[in-house]
């Protein structure tokens, strides 16, 4: 996709397949969309993604839009009565969104049809009235952008299609999430890089291992905060903030998380410079297990695949992986643990993956891959 610069035209749009969703009555859907308090539904999130600040090579998101429209694929998780969520996180001017429609229905922000969000804030609009998404639904979020916005943040891919103007994209801007009221399972964040954000899957076709996980748990609902090339202990440029430091803003905002899964730390490993102390990793580990306790959630770890076929490995990062791996392991890390290394490795050379999960460079595996990752998280750990 090419940019235009700030005057070109655009809009925000998420996705969907009306025939997901249903009419409601307006007082049968408020009674349902309200928050906390007995008998009442609660919002958790069903959507959502992670951003990161434009660099020069993002031309859409770096030049900003100027009355602007933008077209993104959502697919959900739970379902229910629906109201969105955008963030700026990135950002240094505030922006005005709107108007919004999501599934062709208007979407208000305290009755409003128009609001600004602030620059490194996030916006909440109200329940979209009438609206009410069924599990698994593709929703359509459509936002106008009157601008001029500067700068976006954003998700630079998402691994599906959405549109600029009618040019194809994978990047999604400000929306940062769909929040729903009918989720009766496990909600649950993972925190990851590239493998979470589903590299080594088709776009378009909903493989990628959380939604292969939110598949295995009717009722379900998965925050997919995959970012490739993020880390866990180092920020960067161009592949955001590291796990750390964004775990406060994408994981605790999240409204009904019970669970958050972290599946970082092969980027720490292989990504210049090459972090090869294993008790750094550690560390940064046990203090996102403190901050995510203090909020009352309960963490998972993931240990870290095999990369041997992989450009920058060496059988010295392997054996820092060895050895991380083998802490989180003994279960004195997290609560509980994913064995993503058992679960991908080539047991005859542990060191790689299987060849029948390799999406072809070593490092990601393939959709047959993302399953084998969505079997290895055991359900009794969500809850």
């Amino acid at each position: 996709m090419t940019g235009r610069g700030p005057a070109r035209r655009g809009v925000l749009t998420a996705a969907a397949g009306l025939a997901a969703v249903a009419a409601t009555a307006p007082g049968a859907q408020a009674a349902e969309s309200s928050s906390g308090g007995a008998g009442r539904s609660r919002w958790t999130t069903s959507w959502s993604t992670a951003q990161t600040a434009p660099t020069a090579t993002d031309t859409v998101a770096s030049a900003g839009l100027t009355d602007g429209t933008f077209t993104a694929n959502v697919r959900l998780s739970a379902g229910g009565a629906v109201r969105l969520r955008y963030g700026h996180a990135l950002g240094t001017v505030p922006v005005l969104i709107g108007p919004v429609t999501a599934g062709g229905l208007p979407v208000t922000f305290g009755g409003q049809r128009q609001a600004w969000i602030a620059a490194g804030a996030s916006l909440t609009s109200d329940p979209v009235a009438g609206l009410r998404a069924a599990e698994r639904a593709r929703l359509t979020v459509e936002t106008r952008l009157p601008g001029p916005t500067g700068p976006l943040s954003f998700h630079r891919n998402t691994h599906a299609s959405h549109s600029v103007d009618g040019e194809r994209t994978t990047s999604v801007f400000l929306l940062t999430g769909v929040e729903v009221t009918g989720a009766h399972g496990p909600v649950v964040a993972v925190l990851g890089d590239s493998i979470t954000e589903g590299v080594g899957t088709p776009d378009d076709a909903d493989l990628r291992w959380p939604d292969q996980l939110a598949r295995r748990l009717p009722g379900s609902a998965v925050a997919n905060l995959g970012i490739s090339g993020n880390r866990l202990l180092l920020d960067d440029a161009r592949f955001g903030p590291g796990g750390q430091a964004r775990f406060d803003r994408d994981v605790l905002s999240l409204p009904g998380l019970r669970t958050v899964l972290v599946h970082l730390g092969v980027n720490d490993l292989q990504q210049p410079p090459s972090q090869t102390d294993p008790a750094r990793v550690l560390a940064g580990y046990r203090q996102l297990v403190l901050r995510a306790r203090n909020a009352g959630l309960r963490t998972v770890g993931a240990t870290i695949a095999p990369f041997g076929g992989w450009t920058r490995w060496t059988p010295e990062l392997e054996a820092v992986r060895q050895r991380i791996n083998a802490a989180v392991r003994t279960g004195r890390v997290f609560d509980a643990v994913a064995d993503f290394d058992a679960a991908l490795r080539d047991p005859d050379r542990p060191s790689l993956l299987l060849p029948s999960y390799d999406s072809g460079d070593g490092l990601h595996p393939n959709p047959s891959g993302h399953a084998a990752l969505a079997a290895a998280v055991d359900r009794r750990h969500l809850l």
